[in-house]
């Protein structure tokens, strides 16, 4: 795919000494491509994620506790308190699936701030170059927008003074890290990652198989990138 990154990148950065099979694709094409596809992306992930389950249901995105209350959790569910373990995973993952919908509209308003500058960037870069673009100018905003909602989430069902009064020593002590000393922090942090982590598969899946682009500039700027 970094060919390809590359291809790409040539495309808007040179003065016409690209391929003929290129040469129909005008900047605002790529760059109208790649807002497409994130904003698909964008809304396959909150759709995906921001549903019951959406996380606690992927093994790679469920939200457990984090480093050595992990560990300790492992010997409470040992020592037969595994129900108070599994309601403080279980309400953090409903957190996070709660919060997830807010993030939506924020993303779109990166998106469509993207400008050609940044396509050029974002194309000279990796299989998930848009994604990361996104992560860098949207994260701590919608982190403000997560934060509240996965405290209220996360105080019904008595999780933030489990997890809290956990953190708070494991945080002093150097376990953990400092940004995950209190539950929201840390749920928001997951959230956040798992997210992104989704809409970079998505982008994947689009560069790979332009079919899948649901518009049909991005089937045709990736599909000619693909020699298709």
């Amino acid at each position: 795919m970094r060919r390809i990154a590359t291809l790409i990148a040539g495309l808007l950065l040179s003065t016409g000494a690209f391929a003929l099979s290129l040469s129909d694709l005008s900047q605002g094409d790529a760059s109208n491509a790649l807002k497409d596809a994130l904003s698909q992306g964008t809304k396959v992930a909150v759709q995906q994620l921001g549903q019951p389950g959406g996380f606690s249901n992927d093994p790679d995105l469920r939200i457990e506790l984090p480093g050595n209350i992990g560990k300790a959790s492992r010997m409470l569910k040992m020592m037969g308190m595994g129900a108070q373990v599994e309601e403080l995973e279980t309400g953090m993952n409903k957190a996070a699936e709660a919060a997830v919908p807010q993030a939506q509209a924020l993303l779109l308003e990166a998106v469509k701030k993207m400008t050609v500058a940044d396509a050029k960037a974002i194309l000279a870069g990796g299989n998930d170059s848009a994604t990361q673009y996104l992560n860098k100018t949207s994260r701590d905003e919608i982190r403000t927008k997560f934060m509240p909602i996965i405290k209220q989430a996360t105080d019904k069902v008595g999780v933030a003074q489990q997890y809290n009064a956990l953190a708070g020593k494991a945080s002093g002590l150097g376990a953990i890290d400092p940004k995950y000393g209190t539950v929201e922090g840390y749920v928001a942090e997951q959230t956040l990652d798992g997210l992104f982590a989704v809409i970079a598969e998505q982008e994947a899946a689009i560069r790979q198989n332009p079919t899948q682009a649901a518009t049909s500039v991005a089937k045709k700027v990736f599909g000619v990138l693909m020699g298709n």
